[in-house]
């Protein structure tokens, strides 16, 4: 997969592909990572790539003709159709689903805007969508961009170290179609002042095990996220689950 990304500040770029899960699809060939500066692409002594919003108000609107110019660069420099995203708090509130319909995707550029953002004419001609990462303002779109990055990275075949690792992430929905929260994890020492693993991870009981993991997910879904699971669409061993969870939470036996 190849990832574009224009931004007034493309070293940003290197330090997304640099480390971690992404670092390690680019190096081991999965992903690519490419930054263009539309400074580069605009004319003038001062290559300008903003002006005054018409209409008047605060702040400065990023011109059409620079970015055009990079978006222009970035469309030729590969012959894969690009799918160009926006980084923009009017977007589509990113989740996984949308996540693993990027990753699938052979080229993805993301476009982040900065000051009060872009003239809506180049958004309107050259972007194929918006999406935001949450209800909130940040200074441009660079971080969003690295959120979407590392995102995508991990859904690339051979990026982790355990194929398992993204199938049993938080947001995953299972074959039933429910989207639930991870369940809690535990490492060594098993004692500790702040306390002690749950007995059942050091039974060796595999299927037990997998039974706790999903009553647990399943209880902290529905105390943290309720949103995301549908109680009455669960299977009667599930439901029976969460409902022991219920009775043991209320009693203080949970580790949540």
């Amino acid at each position: 997969m190849r990832v574009d990304i224009v931004s007034l500040f493309p070293e940003f770029v290197a330090q997304v592909a640099g480390h971690g899960v992404v670092g390690r699809a680019v190096e081991r060939g999965l992903l690519s990572v490419h930054g263009w500066n539309p400074r580069d692409h605009a004319e003038g002594n001062y290559r300008r790539v903003d002006d005054r919003p018409f209409g008047g108000g605060p702040g400065m609107v990023m011109l059409i003709e620079p970015l055009q110019a990079a978006l222009a660069a970035v469309r030729a420099a590969d012959p894969a159709p690009p799918h160009v995203v926006y980084l923009s708090p009017q977007g589509r509130r990113l989740d996984q689903a949308k996540v693993r319909e990027l990753a699938a995707r052979p080229r993805l550029v993301l476009l982040c805007g900065r000051y009060e953002g872009v003239d809506e004419r180049l958004l309107a001609a050259a972007v194929d969508e918006e999406l935001s990462i949450g209800d909130y303002v940040l200074s441009g779109g660079e971080l969003p961009a690295a959120v979407v990055v590392d995102a995508v990275a991990r859904l690339q075949e051979g990026a982790l170290n355990d194929a398992e690792s993204a199938a049993q992430d938080s947001f995953e929905a299972g074959p039933d179609g429910q989207r639930l929260l991870d369940c809690p994890h535990y490492t060594r020492p098993v004692e500790h002042a702040l306390g002690t693993v749950p007995e059942v991870l050091l039974s060796g009981n595999h299927a037990a095990i997998a039974r706790w993991r999903r009553q647990q997910a399943l209880g902290r879904t529905w105390l943290r996220r309720p949103d995301l699971i549908d109680r009455e669409a669960l299977a009667p061993a599930d439901r029976a689950l969460l409902e022991a969870f219920l009775r043991d939470d209320a009693a203080g036996k949970n580790p949540l």
